[in-house]
């Protein structure tokens, strides 16, 4: 398969050897490309021969000399150069499933690439994998990969996916864990389908893999409003949230005798649930799941008061709003405290937004929508600027799942509109107004 270049960057090696846009690159070193992952792989030979074919069909070959780490300056038309992988499942507790019509279209399309677990840290169930495609990850040592496992036993996971080959592609994980591959994992939780012993059981198989496997995320199912049709599934309450807290640390207490550490972790959520202290920063190792809403409270916490201690700012006059979802209210409010008592004249209003878009389940702030943030914010005195939680737009970060933009919000509301940004450090920055903090 050959790849049609997009661009060529100015100034590159590529440029100079005269290669153009439009050009289709054949292969590297007589290795045929046929995604982005053969040709970083091939890149890495510090002398290059590439075979390109021209617009017009004529070949042509370039021999490249780069130094070690330097690209050559191609650029493509997408990351993969090819198709991005469609999820052949229907699991029960699918999140897309549940979304009503009319969010942003790519929204629901459902994506199941190893290319962009390698790429971009998404999570994939391998079910659409065949053995050539682990045998090029672990050739390649494509590392860390994410993967959705959700549970060990091979009949529970085919019911819980609906695919015939769920169970089966469960002996990947163990192929790529002997060939050196690094691997986080995922157990999206259903109560009474694969938690209680079928939890335990996960834990136990997956940390017989270790230290190939690094991490396990137990993380909620998430109930939409919107499941007409979908497979009957029930929310977790505080005693079965606890219930998962408490195999987690049962398995971590013996996890940690024979290894020194532990690997598993609750999602916030099932602390938040059930109504349980979250653990401090020190307790997550650095983090691995954090996309999994894994440990997200206590790091926000921790970055949030170190910038305060540090802090030379003592007097701002200055009135602001901060916008959140339900789940993070309560330590937005905190936080937010802290800093009025901390900074003279300082005013923040915090503002718990509710889900009316997916409904009353969904609590967390990433997947609040523009009219949701309107609609909580009507009548109220948003003093010289609003701030937003970041993950509630699009990666480009101007747009909310219902289609509405920053600067509709903006014009909306009649106030400067401002993503407040990830770390407890960025969101001091905002509240103080993007100043210097000297």
């Amino acid at each position: 398969m050959a790849v049609i270049i997009k661009s060529v960057q100015s100034g590159s090696v590529a440029e100079k050897k005269r290669i153009s846009a439009g050009d289709c690159l054949i292969s590297v070193n007589g290795n045929s490309v046929n995604d982005v992952l053969d040709y970083r792989f091939y890149l890495n030979d510090r002398k290059l021969r590439l075979v390109l074919k021209s617009e017009d069909g004529k070949s042509k070959v370039v021999t490249v000399i780069k130094d070690e780490f330097d690209d050559i300056g191609l650029e493509f038309e997408t990351y993969l150069m090819d198709k991005q992988q469609h999820c052949k499942n229907k699991c029960i507790f699918c999140f897309i499933d549940q979304l009503p019509e009319g969010l942003r279209e790519s929204l629901y399309f459902k994506d199941d690439d190893s290319r962009l677990s390698f790429l971009f840290g998404n999570y994939i169930t391998l079910t659409n994998m065949k053995d050539e495609d682990i045998d090029r990850i672990i050739k390649m040592h494509i590392s860390p990969v994410n993967i959705s496992v959700h549970t060990m036993n091979p009949d529970l996971r085919v019911k819980m996916m609906l695919n015939p080959k769920a169970g089966e592609s469960l002996r990947y994980i163990g192929k790529l864990a002997q060939g050196g591959i690094l691997l986080n994992t995922q157990l999206v939780l259903c109560p009474g389908i694969n938690d209680g012993e079928e939890l335990e059981n996960s834990l136990r198989k997956l940390g017989e893999l270790y230290p190939e496997v690094q991490s396990i995320a137990a993380v909620p199912v998430g109930l939409s409003d919107h499941r007409e049709g979908l497979y009957p599934l029930e929310p977790y309450n505080a005693q079965t949230a606890g219930e998962v807290i408490d195999i987690i640390d049962r398995f971590n207490e013996e996890f940690k005798e024979k290894h020194g550490e532990i690997i598993a972790y609750a999602a916030d959520e099932f602390y938040l649930k059930a109504g349980r202290e979250i653990p401090d920063a020190d307790y997550y190792n650095g983090f691995p799941q954090l996309e999994n809403g894994v440990g997200m409270w206590a790091l926000l916490e921790s970055e949030f008061m170190q910038a305060l201690e540090d802090c030379e700012v003592k007097e701002r006059k200055r009135r602001v709003t901060v916008v959140t979802g339900q789940a993070a209210y309560p330590l937005i409010k905190k936080l937010t405290q802290k800093a009025e008592d901390r900074i003279k004249g300082l005013e923040i209003n915090v503002v718990e937004a509710k889900n009316k878009l997916l409904g009353s389940m969904i609590t967390v702030s990433g997947l609040l929508c523009g009219k949701d943030i309107a609609d909580a914010l009507d009548g109220i005195d948003l003093g010289e600027e609003l701030l937003i939680p970041p993950n509630c737009l699009r990666s480009e970060g101007d747009m909310f799942l219902d289609n509405m933009t920053v600067s509709g919000l903006s014009e909306k509301l009649g106030v400067k509109v401002t993503a407040n940004g990830s770390g407890g450090d960025e969101l001091l920055f905002a509240l103080l107004g993007g100043t210097d903090n000297e």
